[in-house]
């Protein structure tokens, strides 16, 4: 396809694309838009001039929450009517440019109203990492792992768009040879590199969703920053897994692809040796070959990139995931937030966080101003990004970046 808008060939945001999202301009009310090259489309203008068949209303939305749940049959429809708009030379479009706003000039915003969240645990590499460091090498994988896709439900409240600077937590931890913990300021803030899916149709209380099926309940993805506070986490995690560690903010890219644009770059994941029970039975290519990185800008300091990792290396797909989620009967809702969990590769510079690339604080990183870093300090920016890109095709993400404030001290 080509388009009569000039695209940049490193755009992640293709003809091929066309993920939505919510912008505002200049503190004026929030839309429903369209990402394309360095524009912003204007959906509600474009429904208000009769070039889509949906009405103007639900493009006049602070989330995508409505738009999403119109079905999969109308949401297609209206990303290829768009598509069609923006490769017709004599596009209605093309002659009405104050329908493309440059998005340098928006305001973006989350773009979900975001119910319920629930974190997996689904790379084998992350997981056999942390084992490795906090139990016995031979067993670093739990008895479970390699039969279920293990997650916890996670804080909704506190997922902010990117952009949206995060404090440092503050929380019991157990200093080093204490026996009694004390309550202080995280010196082990983390990011955590993953990919979050967005429940695109509801189910109600006692429905399951199968393995087949499960793709039609996702409407698409986001970068996904799931922090944490380790030494809050290592203290408070028995017996019931993370809580104030993690529930302190997560951070997500503002535009959502859709599983449509994700169709080209499936590919099969890893081989899954351990027979699993039947209803996660899934045939066909489940994983995403979509290439991720992660950037550091200490304050006043130019960035540096210090993991590259890749989507296609979940050992638990979303369909295997969302199908074990719902197998006991619960609810799933249009807006609901699934995280992959850390994404990380079989390579020590492919690792998804600092607790491995710094391997728990003992190889600390050097930056390019000369500092180290075992964890996040306070003032660093972690930036996220992530695309796939087969045969000229590109798909991207954009970004989801925060910075680590001080903490707030009362």
């Amino acid at each position: 396809m080509k388009s009569w808008l000039p695209i940049a060939a490193e755009s992640d945001f293709s003809i091929y694309n066309l993920p939505f999202g919510i912008y505002s301009q200049k503190g004026g009310k929030k839309h429903v838009g369209i990402a394309i090259g360095d524009k912003v489309v204007n959906l509600f203008g474009l429904s208000e001039n009769q070039m889509l068949d949906v009405a103007s209303a639900f493009f006049a939305q602070d989330y995508l929450n409505d738009f999403i749940r119109l079905g999969k049959n109308v949401t297609r429809k209206v990303r290829l009517d768009v598509q069609r708009l923006l490769c017709e030379e004599d596009s209605p479009l093309r002659a009405s440019p104050e329908l493309l706003i440059d998005q340098s000039e928006v305001q973006m915003h989350l773009p979900v109203r975001i119910g319920d969240y629930t974190d997996f645990y689904s790379s084998i590499e992350h997981a056999t990492n942390v084992g490795v460091m906090f139990r016995d090498p031979e067993h670093a994988l739990l008895p479970n792992w390699k039969h279920i896709p293990v997650g916890y439900h996670g804080r909704a409240s506190s997922i902010m768009v990117s952009g949206v600077p995060i404090h440092r937590p503050m929380g019991q931890v157990l200093p080093k040879d204490a026996t009694e913990p004390v309550f202080a300021a995280s010196s082990r803030v983390d990011f955590e590199l993953e990919m979050g899916y967005i429940i695109g149709k509801d189910t109600s209380l006692g429905d399951r969703v199968s393995t087949a099926e499960a793709e039609e309940y996702i409407f698409g993805k986001v970068l996904f920053n799931d922090w944490s506070a380790r030494d809050i986490q290592k203290w408070e995690y028995v017996p019931l897994g993370p809580f104030l560690a993690k529930n302190f903010g997560s951070s997500v890219s503002p535009w959502v692809v859709t599983m449509e644009a994700l169709e080209p770059f499936r590919v099969a994941g890893p081989k899954q040796e351990t027979k699993v029970l039947p209803y996660l039975e899934a045939t066909g290519d489940r994983n995403f070959d979509i290439q991720l990185e992660v950037a550091i800008s200490p304050e006043g300091s130019e960035e540096q990139v210090v993991s590259r990792s890749n989507f296609k290396h979940m050992y638990w797909n979303m369909a295997q995931q969302l199908a074990h989620h719902t197998v006991n009967g619960c609810d799933v809702h249009v807006g609901d937030m699934m995280a992959s969990g850390t994404i990380s590769g079989p390579t020590p510079d492919a690792y998804g966080s600092m607790l491995e690339l710094a391997w728990a604080g003992t190889k600390p990183l050097e930056m390019r101003d000369g500092t180290v870093r075992r964890f996040v300090e306070d003032g660093d920016t972690v930036t996220m990004r992530g695309y796939a890109d087969k045969d000229g095709v590109r798909v991207g993400f954009g970004e989801v970046s925060a910075q680590i404030l001080p903490a707030k001290v009362y």
